[in-house]
């Protein structure tokens, strides 16, 4: 829970860098609280779905925040997001990327090697 929280404290930082630990951790969050309408609001009713979309638009802006520090924990730049939009492949491509070591030593994104 705390690197959920420390990711809504960097809400909208783009510089510097997220472990792997960090970036899946705020993911696993973020799917739980994202069901959690589901399970004590009826789901026939209204309020799940509407509750589901507002949390997933508040959540934009740090998600993507938390996926450009984790590019630049594996040596790339942010920009690298965009591969996502490619048919297919760009999805797997992209969770390939997330999915890889952080680099040891300081890279051009930050001087850090490893956030505890």
């Amino acid at each position: 829970m705390k690197w959920y929280l420390h990711v809504l404290k960097n809400y909208a930082t783009f510089q510097g860098r997220a472990t792997r630990k960090e970036y899946w951790m705020f993911t696993l969050f973020s799917y739980i609280f994202a069901l959690v309408p589901f399970i004590f609001i009826d789901s026939l009713t209204v309020f799940a779905p509407i509750l589901i979309w507002l949390y997933a638009a508040a959540m934009i802006l740090p998600s993507l925040a938390v996926t450009v520090r984790r590019l630049h924990d594996t040596g790339r730049s942010g920009w690298w997001y965009l591969i996502n939009f490619v048919p297919v492949i760009g999805g797997i491509w992209l969770l390939i990327l997330l999915c890889q070591r952080s680099e040891v030593t300081a890279n051009i994104y930050d001087t850090d090697t490893q956030a505890s």
